[in-house]
């Protein structure tokens, strides 16, 4: 009986000590149930990286940082061991980078696989360092808060300048506000002085408006007569322009009838055939006795020197 209860002591001891070294080992990031290869990596700063921090490549954990170790004998430099996967082959340029992990922290170790061969275990990888996003934060945060300070340096000059400014105003408004009562003293002392004639002004107003509607009531009347003795006058001059218009139609309808019927000497001419034909004749005759005395004058004209008369000429 007490032989097993020392074998159970023993055995829970054991237990417990296993168990203490796996978590142990574990929580520092080595897997004790399987096989990798390390590797090592040399930094001036590691921002924070400690033990157990994530190897990843192409966003998948394939290693962890086995330790993080000051070098006082290669000018404080900073050695970090790495536990890879052995099923992972690194090709003689890989590199090892860096960066954040999180954007509340952490950092990470990122591989880049470059150049051809492999690695062997216990090589060490060149590293290099990647800005964060704090960094980056802090880079364009400065240029910011530096300027806000200047402009924190302008603002508290220009409220000094402006310190008077607030007397300035309430002696303005105060001003303002006796010159405003002043202004409406001044206007009501105008009115009570011209209200009679204010007064005055408005009966006389309403008077000639009262004298403009008698007038407009008296001359509707005469203008509607004035309208009408014109629509008289014009039908008038109008019936009088086609009476005498008529008159002279009938009367050269009268003209027409009697030299159509061949009365008077107009009428005769143009009916009667016989004076067309008398005229004509004398018109021929005359033309014979002109053409005679164009070409035989003597006939008809005598004329001698000594005033002795031609007789022959009279005989022919």
């Amino acid at each position: 009986m007490f032989q097993s209860n020392e074998l159970k002591v023993g055995f829970l001891a054991l237990l417990a000590f296993l168990i203490l070294y796996f978590g142990f080992n574990f929580l520092k990031g080595n897997d004790v149930f399987s096989s990798s290869n390390i590797y090592y990596v040399t930094y001036h700063n590691v921002d924070g990286l400690t033990s157990s921090n994530q190897v990843l490549l192409n966003g998948i954990e394939v290693g962890k940082v086995k330790k993080v170790e000051l070098l006082p004998e290669d000018g404080n430099k900073i050695k970090v061991t790495l536990r890879i996967t052995k099923d992972l082959i690194l090709p003689d340029k890989t590199l090892i980078v860096l960066s954040d992990g999180a954007l509340l922290g952490g950092k990470v170790m990122r591989l880049e696989l470059l150049g051809k061969g492999s690695l062997p275990s216990e090589s060490v990888i060149q590293g290099t360092t990647e800005k964060g996003l704090s960094a980056l934060l802090k880079e364009r945060a400065l240029p910011v808060l530096s300027n806000a300070d200047s402009l924190l340096v302008s603002f508290r000059k220009i409220s000094v300048k402006f310190e008077h400014t607030g007397t300035h105003l309430n002696e303005l408004i105060k001003n303002s506000n006796s010159a405003v009562t002043n202004i409406n003293g001044s206007v009501t002392e105008l009115v009570s002085d011209n209200k009679a004639n204010v007064k005055q002004i408005t009966a006389n107003m309403k008077s000639l408006s009262q004298s403009l509607t008698e007038t407009e009531k008296q001359l509707k009347p005469l203008l509607v007569k004035f309208n009408t003795v014109a629509d008289s006058l014009q039908a008038v001059r109008i019936g009088q322009t086609l009476q005498e218009a008529g008159k002279a139609i009938h009367s050269l309808q009268k003209i027409v009838t009697k030299l159509e019927q061949g009365q008077g000497s107009a009428g005769k001419l143009l009916t009667n055939d016989s004076l067309y034909n008398g005229l004509n004749k004398s018109l021929l005759d005359l033309d014979k006795l002109l053409i005679d005395f164009r070409t035989q004058p003597k006939r008809y004209i005598h004329f001698s020197v000594f005033g002795k008369k031609d007789l022959k000429a009279v005989s022919q």
